[in-house]
């Protein structure tokens, strides 16, 4: 009888696990998650949504977001305030794509147990307390694209097993206290486009292998203790290239460089970093700065590592046969909920089904775009209110799916007109004949909370400025999962446009044009800044030359004013990628982390260079002509002189004044809206 009952129990359990393979899955994250919450935030004082009795893929835990299988995939809580450690726990989340922890305070080491996270893209750390030595494990991250741990306290030398991680695009290891030499396995790195070694104590000379690196854009290694022949190839890096207070370097090509003496040629000889030896030369320079020297065998082993090998491998295949069976459960289940929900669509001949108009831009998107919270989402459905007598104005911004599809021929692949990570915008032509641009984003860009989104919509559809693009109304559909935000179309194209022109292949603005531009760039972002959310000034986060428009008259229009605030920090994030590889990131940010009128007056300080050079990149050397007023060294060659040189010297001071390194410095926008006014010839 006993054998029996216990029989039945075991087959109850079975039929469970087959019948809720979710369930599981949840229990095992959300305990993680919970054990995470200790370790993070020992006091409690900033994730107290993360509860026993939540749901984390509900949307109730804060920055934590999840895939269309109930798996969390993201945590996003950077500049949350966070004073704690992260726990090895972290490799309980075995589906996380991206984790974003940086600009907190957290101490203590990086744990080994996170080379368990196979499917991590995204790592942020940065700008946290963090000490000892980077986990070689984490080379076993194969999926890894970004590896940001700057402005910390680590110590040691760098891994040569980073070399594994081949699909790293970003390093970024400055601002720490690591010692020895670079690793020239670091040249094996293809996907590498960025590498950040500076502000060490590294030693020795920079690999050969690093300057052929196909991909690579930026290498800065300044402020350190290398020395040696600088390879000639870094030339093509240009100011990627960015070597200043190592005394020892010396190259032939590179301005700043000495030339290099018999002893620099001498010390060629010498294997490079990390290299192997040649014939019976000595070195220098160890394999590590902080491993023992090579072992006379052509392999090391370490007996107590091969036991704990095979102990892991019997392990393995224990766990591989156990997430197998709970795999195909997984799969079947998820596969019925897929057919059934499928069902639900009556997909009209001629018409992209949901999935098909989201692939149209999201087949280079970010890890993020496969989220989906798992609540529904109207956030205007059953009559919800946003601060009362606002219902009625938002009613009258409202327009229905059918409108949206119809103008834009069910979001035909012919109307497209860009995309990005988190967005797709389409032209379209509304029913009374106006040409409108219709942004479609995604649920899962959107935050979560609708209370949050509606307080996001609220600002857009009161934004009113001639210099700002119109918001002509929105549709939010849940059986679509997405928001769509209808604009005024704007004809003329983007500030991009007309920047880097050929003469004779594109339209090139005469002078009074720009000055004009820069006039009502100005007067936008004054605007966006006068506007009080929160009693915060609204900040634009991501001003560019894409995001100015212009429209017949050649009125500049900013575009997406406002918009970071319906978006999720990781979609925010995201854009920031891009804005700071087009330089016009305040460098403030990167020890602060935050927005603020002043990062916005930098990018305007960029956008005026831009302006007046007719380039997309501003060099140090065209800074340094603004600043002693040599106009043919830094304007626009294509005006052929015709400018006047009282307006160009007052832009530029202005540019050199809002692009200033110190925030303190940088005057408010309302100051250079009214200094552009007090000069007539500036009108």
């Amino acid at each position: 009888m006993a054998c029996s009952v216990h029989l039945l129990l075991l087959l109850t359990s079975l039929l469970a696990l087959f019948f809720n393979p979710t369930c599981v899955y949840g229990n095992d994250e959300l305990r993680t998650l919970l054990d995470l919450k200790s370790s993070l935030d020992p006091e409690g004082h900033f994730l107290s949504s993360w509860t026993i009795d939540g749901t984390p893929c509900g949307g109730s835990f804060e920055g934590v977001a999840c895939n269309e299988k109930g798996q969390v995939a993201n945590v996003s809580l950077q500049g949350k305030g966070l004073s704690g450690k992260l726990s090895p726990a972290i490799a309980g989340l075995k589906h996380l794509t991206g984790l974003y922890l940086h600009y907190n305070s957290l101490y203590g080491e990086i744990p080994r147990e996170l080379a368990n996270l196979t499917e991590l893209s995204d790592l942020y750390l940065n700008v946290n307390h963090l000490s000892g030595e980077i986990p070689p494990e984490i080379g076993m991250m194969e999926s890894l694209q970004v590896l940001q741990l700057c402005y910390n306290q680590l110590t040691g030398s760098i891994p040569t097993q980073l070399s594994d991680l081949k699909k790293l695009s970003v390093l970024a290891l400055q601002s720490n206290q690591f010692a020895g030499a670079i690793p020239a396995s670091l040249g094996d790195l293809g996907m590498l486009m960025r590498l950040d070694l500076s502000s060490n104590n590294l030693f020795g000379s920079i690999p050969t292998k690093l300057a052929d690196l196909p991909l690579l854009q930026v290498l800065d290694v300044h402020n350190n203790t290398l020395s040696g022949n600088v390879p000639p190839a870094l030339k093509r890096l240009e100011e990627g290239f960015v070597f200043e207070h190592n005394v020892g370097l010396c190259g032939v090509g590179f301005s700043s460089l000495k030339a290099c003496t018999a002893s620099d040629h001498a010390n060629l000889t010498r294997p490079e970093p990390y290299g192997a030896g040649v014939g019976g030369l000595s070195r220098d320079i160890p394999e590590t700065a902080n491993v023992k020297l090579p072992c006379n065998t052509t392999q090391c082993r370490n007996p107590s590592r091969s036991k704990q090998a095979a102990s892991i491998t019997v392990g393995i295949v224990l766990v591989t046969i156990a997430v197998s069976a709970i795999g195909i459960f997984t799969f079947t289940m998820y596969r019925r909920r897929k057919q059934k929900l499928g069902s639900t669509f009556d997909i009209s001949e001629g018409r992209l089904s949901t999935d098909q108009a989201k692939s149209i831009y999201r087949k280079n998107g970010s890890p993020l775009v496969s989220l989906e919270y798992s609540n529904g989402w109207d956030p205007l459905a059953d009559g919800k209110n946003v601060n009362g007598d606002r219902q009625d104005m938002f009613q009258s911004f409202r327009f229905n799916l059918e409108e949206v599809e119809s103008a834009t021929q069910y979001f035909s692949e012919l109307n497209l007109l860009g995309k990005s990570n988190f967005s797709a915008t389409y032209k379209g032509v509304l029913r009374d004949g106006s040409v409108v641009a219709v942004k479609s984003i995604s649920k899962t860009s959107c935050k979560s909370d609708e209370a949050e989104f509606l307080k996001g919509l609220n600002i857009l559809t009161s934004l009113r400025n001639e210099n700002l693009v119109r918001l002509r109304g929105f549709c939010c559909s849940r059986g679509r999962g997405e928001c769509f935000l209808v604009y005024d179309f704007v004809s003329n194209g983007n500030l991009s446009c007309y920047l880097d022109v050929k003469e004779g292949d594109g339209e090139v603005l005469e002078w009074s044009t720009r000055v004009s531009i820069v006039k009502g760039i100005a007067k936008g972002i004054a605007y966006l800044h006068a506007y009080k959310a929160k009693k915060q000034a609204l900040v634009h986060q991501n001003i560019s030359a894409e995001k100015v428009l212009i429209d017949q008259r050649y009125n500049p229009l900013l575009s997406d004013s406002g918009l970071y605030k319906l978006l999720t920090n990781d979609i925010v994030f995201s854009a920031l990628k891009g804005s700071a590889a087009k330089g016009y990131l305040a460098p403030e940010y990167t020890t602060t982390g935050r927005f603020t009128e002043k990062s916005d007056v930098y990018a305007f300080g960029v956008l005026l260079f831009q302006i007046l050079t007719g380039k997309q990149k501003i060099t140090s050397a065209m800074r340094l002509a603004a600043e002693s007023f040599k106009f043919p060294e830094f304007i626009d060659p294509n005006l052929h002189g015709k400018f006047f040189e009282y307006e160009a010297a007052k832009l530029a001071r202005m540019a050199l004044l809002c692009s200033h390194e110190s925030p303190f410095e940088r005057p408010s926008m309302e100051a250079i809206v009214q200094e552009l006014g007090n000069c007539s010839s500036c009108l």
